[in-house]
């Protein structure tokens, strides 16, 4: 199965973080909070040792003590909370991760950012058909847009009867249309 993941980054201080998680609320009286989720590894995001940090504040380093599933959202504990008021201190705050803590993915597996302002090439005869400029994930696959130089935009799903090779390092994307995917006027 083709995946691609999403992930919001931003640049500071020559290092790229990346965002994971929404601070929503507190739980319990020990430090514990509660996040919406913005990645797709919250088990590895969220296991203990994990280091994390606050968007607006890198120098703040937080260290993962435990994280668990609580119904479609995360619980967390860090190291460095320990009680109500300082996770209250938290509520509203991004949670993200350094590029260098970022995981490895496997191979046919990519980050959005990886697949965004791609070309998109005809793999039968070359023809740059446009470039792609944003993602969904509506259900079973992702969909991709497709946006050629005259402003016409299509979607293309992302699966292997349409998506033939993903080349990242040259920003390249070669597939072949099936019929009705791209209607030319």
């Amino acid at each position: 199965m083709l995946q691609t993941f999403f992930i919001l980054g931003f640049w500071r201080k020559s290092m790229q973080f990346y965002n994971v998680a929404k601070i929503l609320t507190t739980h319990g009286l020990d430090g514990e909070v509660k996040v919406a989720l913005i990645t797709d590894f919250p088990e590895q995001r969220f296991s203990s040792g994990s280091k994390l940090a606050l968007k607006d504040d890198h120098e703040r380093e937080l260290t993962v003590k435990s994280g668990r599933p609580f119904k479609q959202f995360w619980l967390v504990k860090f190291n460095e909370i320990t009680d109500i008021d300082q996770a209250e201190r938290l509520r509203g705050k991004i949670l993200v991760v350094s590029e260098e803590n970022q995981q490895e993915l496997p191979e046919g597996v990519y980050y959005y950012r990886d697949i965004l302002n791609c070309d998109v090439i005809d793999n039968q005869n070359g023809e740059f058909l446009g470039k792609i400029v944003d993602i969904q994930s509506p259900g079973a696959n992702d969909v991709w847009l497709v946006q050629e130089d005259s402003g016409n935009e299509y979607w293309i799903p992302y699966i292997k009867d349409v998506v033939k090779k993903v080349d990242v390092d040259q920003k390249k994307v070669y597939v072949e249309l099936m019929e009705g995917l791209h209607d030319e006027d």
